[in-house]
């Protein structure tokens, strides 16, 4: 037997206002057959009045421990990824703790971008599994539409708002065959700040700033680093790629998506999708699309998840789950 972290529910959380490539036209000069071609972005949802970080965020860890039949009061650890905060301080994750009456446990922000989701799933195993806590809500929240330059067609138009969560309990299982986290690997690479940043912050503008992106810089990067640290992975589980039952990848392009697929010689039918229906929603993107697969169905019990995710700093990272 081993402790191990073990999913034991998933939720998310979108807000109420969808846009279509269309109306993105009717904004900015763009086409639905431009966004499609080069993204696969079909929609997008957008936070309005009242909708916020710690707000969706704690829909979807509602969903999760729901989804569980957990009271979110018994949660003694959450750990939220997150790059657009409530406020600058305190964590968002504490607004959420006690909009869920779990006070008194620990609760703390993560800042990876589109890995931040990655890198808290990591920091919650690692202290679940050394006793510090028995469960965790692991969340990814965003409202990037408040960091984007509506002005600029090339960022504007490939990103979304919304929450996912997962539910963990330390659980003592069977070594071989026992659901739970079987292997993490993180990366980041600071030399490449400028390819993906914001052009603010409380330190130097003093102002939140807005997105700027070097797409097709990060598009070369995005494909070799995840197709790398995949492999990373699955030598640490001692697996191969072809008993992989499913890839939750960061939802930031399609073509990204079918290229590291092609990398790893993976079927595109075990890759879960949903950037046409959410578009980039950062941190919230792999927890987003994982939900969304365990809820339609195709994530089964037993079966071996990876999922996967690159941001800006450069940082990326991956995990391996046994559902």
């Amino acid at each position: 037997m081993t402790r191990r972290s073990v999913v034991i529910g998933t939720g998310s959380a979108l807000p109420r206002r969808c846009v279509t490539n269309a109306e993105m036209a009717a904004m900015v000069d763009t086409t639905d057959e431009w966004i499609v071609e080069r993204t696969g972005i079909r929609q997008r949802y957008i936070a309005g009045e009242g909708e916020t970080t710690s707000s969706l965020g704690t829909q979807a860890a509602r969903a999760a421990c729901a989804a569980a039949g957990v009271d979110p009061a018994s949660v003694d650890l959450i750990v939220l990824a997150t790059a657009t905060p409530d406020q600058t301080f305190p964590a968002t994750a504490t607004i959420v703790q006690d909009a869920l009456g779990a006070n008194g446990g620990i609760a703390f922000d993560v800042a990876a971008v589109c890995s931040g989701f990655l890198y808290a799933v990591g920091v919650a195993d690692s202290m679940l599994r050394s006793g510090m806590a028995r469960r965790a809500l692991v969340i990814g929240a965003e409202t990037f539409s408040r960091i984007l330059d509506w002005e600029d067609r090339t960022t504007c138009v490939l990103f979304g708002d919304g929450a996912g969560a997962i539910l963990l309990e330390a659980r003592e299982v069977d070594e071989a065959h026992g659901p739970g986290i079987l292997a993490t690997r993180l990366h980041a690479d600071g030399q490449h700040n400028e390819l993906l940043f914001v052009d603010g912050g409380p330190s130097t503008t003093g102002t939140v700033g807005k997105l700027r992106m070097r797409g097709k810089e990060v598009f070369k990067h995005a494909v070799t680093n995840l197709a790398d640290v995949l492999r990373e992975v699955l030598e640490a589980a001692g697996l191969p790629a072809e008993h992989l039952d499913w890839v939750v990848p960061h939802q930031a392009n399609k073509r990204i998506l079918d290229g590291t697929a092609r990398k790893l010689g993976l079927s595109p039918d075990k890759v879960v999708v949903t950037v046409d229906q959410h578009a980039n929603t950062s941190a919230a993107s792999v927890p987003l699309a994982l939900d969304v697969a365990v809820r339609d169905g195709r994530i089964q019990p037993g079966q071996l998840v990876m999922l996967e995710a690159m941001g800006g700093g450069f940082t990326w990272g991956a995990s391996l789950i046994r559902f």
